[in-house]
Order: C-alpha cells, then sequence, then structure tokens
C-alpha cells in the first residue's frame, strides 16, 4: 500500500513506499557532505594511481627491456585493482545490506586509505628487486577492494534519503567525488612537478601524494561517523529479515538487471580512463608533450566533468536517468570516432578541447548511475546489487581500458583506440535499452 508523502521523504522498496521524518536542512547537507567528500577521498586515492602509473611507475618498479614494455606492466597493475572491486563489492554488498550502509562505508574507507598511504612508503625495484612490484600489486589489490565497497554505499547513502523527485541530484552528490578527487590527486602532482626537478620528483616526489592521503582520509571518517542509517535500510530490516547471503538472492532473482545494469557502465568506465590515464601516458610518452603542461591541460578539462554530472542530474531529474544515460552513450560513440584525428592532431588546444568534450560526455554516462543503479534492486539487496553491477562493468570498461589502448596505440594507432571507444559505448546503449525504464 502507498501513501503519499506528507512532510516526509519517501523511501522506496520496490512496490512499497515507507514515509519517514523529513530531513532538515542540517542533516541532508551532512548526508551529502558524507557521501560527496567520502568518494571523493576515494577517487583521489584512485587517481593517484593511476597518475603515478602513467608518470613514473614503470621505471620505478618494474625490470623491462623498454620504456613501452615497463609502462604496459605499470598499467597492468593499475588494473589488478579491477579485478579487486567486484570481490570488494560482495564482501562490503553482504555487510552492507546486513548490518547497514553507514558501518560499511567507514570500513571501506579506512582500507582505501591505508593501502594509498602504505604504496607511499614501498621500496623501488632497485632496492628490494621482484619484493617491489609484489608488494605495489598488493596494495593495489587493497585500493580496489576497499573501492568495491564505496560507490554503491555512497551512491545509497544520498538516494535513500532523498525526497520526491530529486533522487538524481541527489545521486549525482557521490559522482561529483570523482572530478573533487581528480583535481585533488593531478592538482597535487602539478605543484609538486612545478616545485621540484625530475630527479626529486622520481626520487621521493611522487610519494607525497599517497602520503597526503591520511589527512583525506582523516577528514572523511569525521563526516561519515556523523551520519545515521538510511531509511530504506531501517524499513527493509522493519519488513523483513536480511538476506542470508544476499549476493545468491541477486544472482537468482534479479539476473537481468545485474547483466544489464553491469554493461551499462562499461561506456563511463572506457571514457574516463582513455581520457586520463591513457591520454597521459600517451600524451607525454608517444607525443612527448611536458608533464605539467599536459596535467594542466587535464586539470581544465575535468571540470568539464562536474558541469555534466550537474547537468545530467538535473536533466534525469526531469526526465528519467535511463534517457539521460542513453544520450551519453551516443554522443560516446561520437567522441570515438573523433578521438584520432583530435588527440593525434598535434596541437595542445585541439587535444585540450577534445578531452573537455569527452569529460563532459562523461557526466551525462556517469552522473545518473547513482540515482538509475541502486534503483534496479530493492532495498534489502541493493547494496550488492549496485555494487556488483558497477564493479564487474568497471573491469570490462575501465581494468583493460589503458592497457589495451596503449597496445592498439603501439600496434595500430589511435585510430583503433577510438573503435574501441565506440564499441564500448555502444554495449553500454544496447544494455540500457534491454532493461527498459525502471
Amino acid at each position: 500500500m502507498t501513501f503519499p508523502p506528507k512532510d516526509g521523504i519517501a523511501a522506496t522498496i520496490m512496490d512499497t513506499t515507507v514515509i519517514t521524518p523529513k530531513l532538515a536542512g542540517a542533516s541532508a547537507r551532512r548526508i551529502l557532505a558524507a557521501s560527496l567528500v567520502g568518494t571523493a577521498v576515494e577517487f583521489y586515492d584512485f587517481y593517484v594511481y593511476a597518475t603515478a602509473a602513467s608518470l613514473v611507475f614503470g621505471p620505478l618498479f618494474f625490470s623491462a627491456a623498454s620504456a613501452s614494455t615497463q609502462l604496459l606492466a605499470a598499467y597492468a597493475s593499475f588494473g589488478i585493482a579491477f579485478v579487486a572491486r567486484p570481490i570488494g563489492a560482495l564482501v562490503f554488498g553482504h555487510f552492507g545490506d546486513r548490518i547497514g550502509r553507514k558501518s560499511t562505508l567507514v570500513a571501506s574507507l579506512l582500507l582505501m586509505g591505508a593501502s594509498t598511504v602504505l604504496i607511499g612508503l614501498l621500496p623501488t625495484y632497485a632496492s628490494v628487486g621482484w619484493a617491489a612490484p609484489l608488494l605495489l600489486c598488493i596494495l593495489r589489490f587493497g585500493q580496489g577492494f576497499g573501492l568495491g565497497g564505496e560507490w554503491g554505499g555512497a551512491a545509497l547513502l544520498a538516494v535513500e534519503n532523498a525526497p520526491p523527485g530529486y533522487r538524481a541530484r541527489y545521486g549525482m552528490a557521490p559522482q561529483l567525488g570523482a572530478p573533487v578527487g581528480f583535481i585533488a590527486a593531478n592538482g597535487l602532482f602539478l605543484v609538486l612537478g612545478m616545485l621540484l626537478t625530475p630527479a626529486e620528483f622520481l626520487s621521493w616526489g611522487w610519494r607525497v601524494p599517497f602520503l597526503f592521503s591520511a589527512i583525506l582520509v582523516a577528514v572523511g571518517l569525521w563526516v561519515r561517523l556523523k551520519i545515521t542509517e538510511t531509511p530504506a535500510f531501517k524499513a527493509a530490516l522493519a519488513e523483513a529479515p536480511p538476506a542470508a547471503v544476499p549476493v545468491v538472492e541477486v544472482l537468482r532473482d534479479y539476473p537481468r538487471e545485474t547483466i544489464c545494469g553491469t554493461f551499462a557502465v562499461v561506456a563511463c568506465f572506457a571514457l574516463f580512463y582513455l581520457a586520463t590515464a591513457f591520454a597521459l601516458g600517451y600524451g607525454t610518452g608517444t607525443l612527448h608533450y611536458d608533464r605539467r603542461t599536459f596535467l594542466a591541460l587535464q586539470l581544465g578539462a575535468i571540470l568539464f566533468l562536474a558541469v555534466g554530472i550537474v547537468t545530467a542530474g538535473i536533466w534525469s531529474d526531469r526526465t528519467n536517468p535511463r534517457r539521460v544515460l542513453m544520450v551519453g552513450c551516443a554522443l560516446t560513440i561520437v567522441a570515438g570516432l573523433g578521438l584520432a584525428p583530435m588527440l593525434g592532431s598535434g596541437s595542445l588546444l585541439v587535444i585540450g578541447l577534445y578531452l573537455s568534450l569527452c569529460l563532459l560526455i562523461m557526466g551525462f554516462v556517469y552522473g545518473p548511475l547513482g540515482a538509475w543503479l541502486p534503483g534496479l534492486f530493492p532495498a534489502r539487496v541493493r547494496y550488492t546489487g549496485a555494487s556488483l553491477a558497477f564493479n564487474v562493468g568497471g573491469i570490462l570498461g575501465g581494468g583493460i581500458a589503458p592497457i589495451l589502448a596503449q597496445a592498439l596505440a603501439d600496434r595500430g594507432g589511435l585510430p583503433y583506440v577510438g573503435v574501441y571507444l565506440a564499441i564500448a559505448a555502444l554495449t553500454s546503449l544496447v544494455a540500457l535499452a534491454s532493461i527498459g525504464r525502471r
């Protein structure tokens, strides 16, 4: 039975609407800050690794005959986190659906932060040989494991507290953590590049962003420990005991939602990591642009991601998130076709324009996910279902993107990379068309 909201927030559990007391302004701001700050910290940690892998990890941690092979090895270690993410999604999703969103989000933040700080303390290959890349890969796994539980919980924290008609705008709060984290990570690398010589940066300067994560984690914990559990989770517990093994219920009762949700996120991951990690490695390695210049270019372009997320969130509430996601996928196909002539143009202006365009489009294939993907699953298994789909899609779209793109660029040139991006976008478009409106 459904009752109309009266000065309250509707916490939807499939066909049942539960009315909870309306959040005060301060409480709503705290909820949104907790979802944004936490994901900003998590994505900061993730992007710090992506940037370091593109710039310094090859020669520092891997022994190889050529610089290109070292870069591929660094990208391979970057991809380990995408293998860890669905495992983290299962573990954190299990506890998030059984004991609650808040405590699970705190645990994921601690794990991600600790792994990042320890990477900043690692010895290099020159010091300890093969143990260096092994330890790097273990800690990279820890980063991915923690992030596997982060996005789903942060998205649920926002959308399960959203007033009627504001679901997508609340859901864009954790999505905005992506550009915030990217700006913090690459901005710090840019400042270090300006203050340090290349030798100093290679020797010890690259460690600073990893160690700085400890401060950001402390801020994130302070915010998250002040929040309460979501109304939808409380209502789900009141209605029935939690699922004994949530992933079994997800795969048994919602296979179509899980599969389509997984492939629907492929485009956003592929587009983002090609426009950031791959573009940075290709621009500084193959095109020989100055590292600081290219980082500054990307920092300017990332602002368009924030614009795209906000625009997509508002548009999604006025129409529906699925429609906006499909428009974003269609635009991503166009971006794939423009990759070779624009990224390989030889003009920094054209390259900057292309990266800005890609990241603006990224807002349309990423921003609405916070509202759309959790809506595919009921509250009792929503943490597990949304996290699993998001992170398995991350493997398909992002884990292999820098590696495959670099290999394609080395063997066939940029046109092949563009075709790869277009295929990824088409895959997501088909998945979104197949699932129908929710």
